[in-house]
């Protein structure tokens, strides 16, 4: 063998030591491997660590090596650590081949014989592997130093504005009428109470007004093409219908608009609006939206009461959709999520029973700019409830509908229970499957509630009804549920029930994130590269996620996330390029029979076909190298690099220890 190769077993504490004798995995493939070109091998107990890197570097030097394999956990994870080590001592990175002994061996093994005994084959196939292997370079693109932001909620704007005062140019993108997302809706935040409209607004109308922020509200991207660094997108800007240029927001169009419908968007169905409006009175920007489905002159070819109030002239219905092309380094996704449709649980009656609510319709109830004005009254408008019940947990923690925990929804539930307390006097109870309040001064808040006098009963509700067994429960909501704490079931007579929904992902999020290039958890979450170490990159590069995009999270954490989001892109900006991997995949233009298949399979857009020579090409600032092209060419005209035929059939001759027999029928 030409080839010197070095092996590095990691002990990873007890992780993989636990379960894999490391030593006798070390002394073995330093002894059954020197025929494939292993001049040592060593273990030790934490690999990563800066002791265990000059290891590496010192046998680099000392013994002449030409590749380096180490067997320790996961790619993902540490590549780049023994990748940069290597590069440190004079070896190409590319010449480094990690072998996961801990994710797919002592993590999933507990025989200890049979684990590492496995572990020595894995090893085996990535010496044969690293021999095949590739001096390579990185790929370097330039950044574009404008970045999109999909989502004008709080983690969006937040994100905006810091890669705004940073100095860099921000497309905020919003399909809704203003930005503000879910948090506009809200009366309080919790644990402080804090007015939702009065530490909102002051980031909406700096958002609105920044100078290094496009806002374009009312709009959708529908085409993402490109690469990180150099993204064209396209975007729908629809038709208001007004003039932005001409109009000052003064409100005399929607005054004088005679045409009402009911407002399933920001209202969620509890109010009315016009058919010319603007969704709350902080909206930004300031500029009504024309409703060409419920506008008379649409419908009717009549009306057009608004033109003619109208007193700078800025009514123009031949306004058209208009689409825009943008070119941006880096994009965000910050779209937000949507409520669990309560009517899905028909035991809890909501759609069914008037007096039944959902915490958004709560929301709008007891928010001061709401239908009611902040009275929290019952749906004939004027009713105070005596008494009201409070379900957690809808459509959450449940495994015929989500599974998962929203994270919310017990702060919600304890801060509607205080609202409730506050302006009415009633009682309260609050039905609970396990209070779950883990962020700061969370737990105070439970411990306020508690002092207030709210009832919690622990137990998932069996179902709200308006079904009488006693004069007691005449004319009022009845709550049947098991109390577990006591171990008796209980009928609860109240006026008025709310159901804390769940968080889900948005009805489109597959759609949108097929657009952009990324993945969906099988709860319908975008993916992100790492859920501990980088829980706001992607799998596509310059594709970036913040807040319940990712997840249901609560404003804080959203906010955070932002700011998070917008440090990796700044980050990127501020590089001016990017290095990216190499390993991608090509296409040997003589084999390829222009089939086509590659094209509607790559799940990055990366691969165009030429009409003109009838072959298809990779771009290389797409391609992510997953491979799946290079499977599927029946030409076998595409190659991976770093994924040769000779590297893979050479590591599966390894892991089936192939290499091994051969070696020793030839010393027969």
């Amino acid at each position: 063998m030409t080839e010197r190769i070095g092996v590095y077993v990691c002990h990873c504490g007890t992780n993989i030591a636990g379960v894999v004798d490391v030593a006798e995995v070390s002394k073995w493939a330093g002894e059954r491997l020197a025929h494939q070109g292993v001049v040592v091998s060593r273990d030790y107990k934490f690999m990563c660590s800066s002791l265990g890197q000059e290891l590496i570097q010192k046998d680099i030097k000392e013994f002449g090596l030409t590749r380096v394999v180490v067997a320790a956990c996961s790619p993902h994870l540490h590549e780049a650590t023994f990748r940069n080590a290597c590069k440190e001592a004079g070896l190409n990175p590319y010449l480094c081949e990690m072998v996961s002994v801990r994710e797919q061996v002592s993590w999933v093994h507990t025989d200890k014989e049979a684990a590492t005994e496995k572990a020595k084959a894995l090893i085996a196939g990535g010496v044969a592997r690293v021999a095949h292997n590739e001096a390579l370079e990185p790929l370097r693109v330039p950044i574009h130093a404008d970045t999109l932001v999909v989502g004008g909620g709080i983690a969006g704007i937040q994100a905006a504005l810091e890669i705004a005062d940073a100095g860099f140019h921000v497309y905020l993108v919003e399909r809704e009428p203003s930005i503000g997302g879910h948090m506009a809706q809200f009366d309080k935040t919790f644990p402080t109470l804090d007015c939702s409209a009065c530490i909102l607004t002051p980031k909406m109308v700096q958002a609105g007004s920044h100078p290094n922020i496009t806002l374009l509200t009312w709009s959708e991207v529908t085409k993402v093409d490109g690469y990180v660094g150099n993204f064209v997108v396209s975007i729908n800007k629809k038709a208001r219908y007004i003039k932005t240029e001409d109009c000052t927001g003064c409100g005399i169009c929607w005054e004088k608009c005679p045409w009402k419908v009911t407002d399933e968007v920001f209202e969620v169905g509890m109010a009315k609006r016009k058919a010319v409006y603007v969704p709350f009175p902080q909206a930004v920007p300031k500029y009504p939206v024309i409703d060409a489905v419920n506008c008379a002159y649409f419908l009717k070819g009549t009306c057009k009461a608004c033109e003619k109030f109208c007193p700078t002239n800025a009514i123009d219905f031949n306004q058209q959709d208009e689409t825009i092309t943008v070119q941006v380094g880096n994009i965000i996704l910050a779209t937000g999520y949507d409520l669990f449709d309560a009517r899905r649980i028909p035991q809890y009656g909501y759609g069914r029973l008037d007096n039944v609510y959902t915490n958004l319709e709560f929301e709008r109830l007891c928010n001061a700019a709401g239908p009611t004005g902040g009275n929290i009254v019952l749906r004939d408008g004027k009713t105070v409830p005596k008494a009201v019940g409070i379900v957690h947990c809808v459509g959450s923690r449940d495994q015929n509908y989500n599974a998962y925990c929203s994270a919310i929804c017990c702060m919600q539930s304890l801060k509607f229970a205080h609202l409730v307390h506050e302006r009415t006097g009633a009682d309260v109870y609050n039905f609970y499957i396990d209070i779950r309040t883990p962020s700061k001064g969370y737990e105070e808040f439970y411990q306020r509630l508690l002092e207030e006098g709210t009832h919690f009963v622990r137990g998932k509700v069996a179902e709200v009804t308006d079904f009488a067994r006693t004069p007691e429960e005449e004319g009022r909501l009845v709550i049947q549920v098991e109390d577990t704490l006591i171990g008796k079931q209980r009928r609860i007579p109240v006026d008025m029930v709310i159901l804390s929904a769940g968080l889900q992902p948005r009805h489109d999020a597959k759609e949108t994130g097929k657009m952009f290039g990324i993945a969906c958890s099988s709860d319908g979450w975008y993916i992100e590269r790492h859920p501990k170490l980088d829980p706001v990159a992607t799998m596509t590069e310059g594709v970036f996620i913040a807040g319940c995009v990712q997840g249901p999270k609560d404003i804080p954490a959203s906010v955070a996330q932002g700011a998070g989001a917008a440090a990796r892109v700044l980050g990127k900006i501020q590089q001016k390029e990017i290095a990216l991997e190499p390993v991608r995949a090509s296409i040997n233009e003589a084999q390829c029979s222009g089939c086509r298949i590659c094209n509607g399979l790559c799940p990055f857009s990366a691969i165009l076909f030429h009409e003109d020579k009838m072959v298809s090409e990779i771009n290389p600032a797409l391609c992510q190298g997953c491979g799946t092209c290079v499977a599927a060419c029946p030409a076998g005209a595409i190659s991976g690099t770093c994924f040769s035929n000779e590297q893979i059939l050479s590591q599966i001759e390894g892991l089936l220890l192939l290499n091994l027999d051969v070696k020793e029928e030839a010393a027969v």
